[in-house]
């Protein structure tokens, strides 16, 4: 079972789908491992670490050939793949809503498409979770982020000279990333409030020291939406909700946005309007940024000012984090593997329930339910 890396070229991606400590605990599988020259570079790995774990480097072409499985960050192009075995996995991101030409492409191919992001939300799965995984590292650094663009202090300062008074942060999606944030931001001194459509949020959000801040008047989700995202609510709520955030963010400093439906353009949380009723010099992380947006008037890789708060967001935010978003993206793939190695067989076997979740094509075909339409 030949398992190759390739060195990822989509623009900003700096992170690598294995590691050093994967690759070795994929050969103690008994797994051969290829990684293309360079590949963990911009993670803060050379070739020589891989080399020392077993595994051979070399150019693309040689490392692709004879592969039966291709571990990816962001799904490469067909044309790269030439030289993989028949029906060979690649198991990426695809995302696969967006980028239906990919998919189809890989169908034609031959190959079969493991989109990581379709990882189910069951229990089992949590190891193998990359969104998760990626997220909470996202939250992480869209405060520092914005701290790092805020021109005070984050925690009160009782000085000779006087108090320096804390900022206050909102998060707005309290997911895997907007709990990250609520964590870090109280974490530098922050007074943090945060706020969420499922009220179901509201013990997390007081479970780390942070204010809920929920519409009341009307109902919103009592539990998870589907596979543990928020769904779309009412217009009554929604108005609700808007007239709520109006208020509360008109007294806040920094507010990081984390609002993502799978499938569908980031639903906008703030606008232009809540803008100009905020502090000058206050600072909003759109996390939702390369979706779309939460934000009005937000642009990927870019600080905009607009009527005196600068607005920001990456559209890859684990990126800049590349060492550490690889070491968790690369143990994402050892688990989902790994968990369904066959040693008779010699490589990994998947069950349906899995299985079918994130598999995209299969025999020349599209096969996800999700992206057929028989879901």
């Amino acid at each position: 079972m030949r398992l190759a890396v390739l060195k990822e070229h989509a623009p900003g991606e700096t992170r690598v789908a294995a590691t050093p400590e994967t690759v070795k605990k994929f050969i103690g599988l008994g797994a051969s491992l290829a990684v293309e020259s360079g590949a963990g570079a911009n993670a803060s790995i050379d070739d020589e670490a891989y080399r020392e774990a077993g595994a051979e480097v070399g150019d693309r072409a040689s490392v692709v050939k004879g592969a039966d499985i291709l571990l990816g960050i962001q799904a490469p192009d067909v044309a790269d793949l030439a030289g993989a075995k028949p029906g060979a996995w690649v198991a990426a991101l695809f995302d696969p809503f967006m980028a239906k030409d990919r998919v189809d492409a890989y169908a034609k191919a031959g190959f079969e498409a493991l989109s990581m992001e379709f990882m189910p939300r069951i229990t089992r799965a949590q190891s193998m979770d990359v969104l998760s995984s990626q997220s909470n590292l996202a939250g992480y650094k869209a405060v520092v982020s914005a701290a790092n663009v805020f021109g005070k202090a984050f925690p009160m300062m009782m000085t000779a000279a006087g108090t320096v008074q804390a900022a206050k942060a909102f998060v707005m999606g309290v997911g895997v990333a907007g709990l990250q944030a609520i964590a870090t931001a109280k974490r530098v001194g922050a007074q943090v409030s945060a706020t969420d459509v499922r009220s179901a949020t509201k013990e997390q959000i007081k479970s780390l020291g942070a204010k809920p801040i929920f519409v009341e008047s009307v109902a919103g989700i009592e539990g998870e939406g589907s596979g543990g995202y928020a769904t779309e609510m009412s217009e009554e709520y929604q108005k609700a909700q808007a007239e709520l955030v109006s208020a509360h963010i008109a007294k806040q400093d920094i507010v990081i946005t984390t609002a993502l439906i799978p499938g569908r353009a980031a639903p906008r949380l703030i606008s232009d309007a809540q803008i100009a009723t905020m502090k000058p010099g206050s600072v909003i992380f759109d996390l939702a940024v390369a979706q779309g947006g939460n934000v009005e008037g937000s642009v990927a890789d870019q600080i905009v000012e607009k009527h005196g708060v600068k607005i920001m967001g990456f559209s890859n935010t684990p990126a800049h984090l590349a060492a550490d978003a690889s070491a968790l993206f690369s143990r994402n793939h050892f688990n989902f593997l790994s968990a369904f190695w066959d040693k008779e067989a010699g490589r990994p076997i998947l069950d349906d329930e899995i299985g079918n979740a994130v598999r995209l094509t299969q025999g020349g075909k599209v096969v996800n339910e999700r992206l057929t339409g028989e879901a």
